[in-house]
């Protein structure tokens, strides 16, 4: 396995009998729309949640659409171009900013307001496994989360 897809990962995370579970799903779905969060190396992250008949999608950084796949494939979910040459010149002239895409209120009912996701997910500076982290220490599945990383990480 090669260092970059060492650091690609997908984890579910959900709740059973009032108690947050996280588990490590194949490496695979990092380069698929199937997975509920997902960190591609350090570039961006996929948040997805399934509500019934219902899925909000969030993208961390639109530019990564250009390199990734599973970006691409967010955006067409979401029915979002890809941005052409120029327009992804005008995002990437704020190197300190990454520019999101999708549902920003996906977290909002858990308590992850739709400000505070963008400023976690527009910070260049914080790695896309970090943010992640911080979401779910926010959203209360700090322990599940840092466990299934720690099962694939060590």
């Amino acid at each position: 396995m090669s260092d970059q897809e060492a650091l690609d990962f997908a984890i579910v995370v959900y709740r059973e009998d009032d108690v947050w579970e996280a588990e490590v799903l194949p490496t695979a779905l990092t380069s698929d729309l199937d997975g509920l969060l997902v960190a591609v190396g350090d570039e961006f992250f996929v948040a997805l949640r399934v509500f019934g008949e219902r899925v909000d999608v969030f993208l961390s950084d639109i530019a990564a659409s250009w390199d990734f796949p599973l970006a691409e494939q967010v955006l067409e979910y979401l029915d979002v171009p890809v941005p052409d040459e120029e327009e992804l010149d005008a995002i990437l002239q704020d190197e300190d900013t990454a520019l999101p895409a999708g549902d920003l209120s996906i977290f909002a009912d858990l308590g992850l307001d739709e400000m505070e996701l963008g400023i976690l997910s527009g910070d260049v500076d914080l790695l896309p496994e970090d943010v992640l982290s911080s979401i779910a220490a926010r959203l209360g599945f700090s322990e599940p989360f840092e466990r299934a990383i720690d099962s694939m990480f060590g």
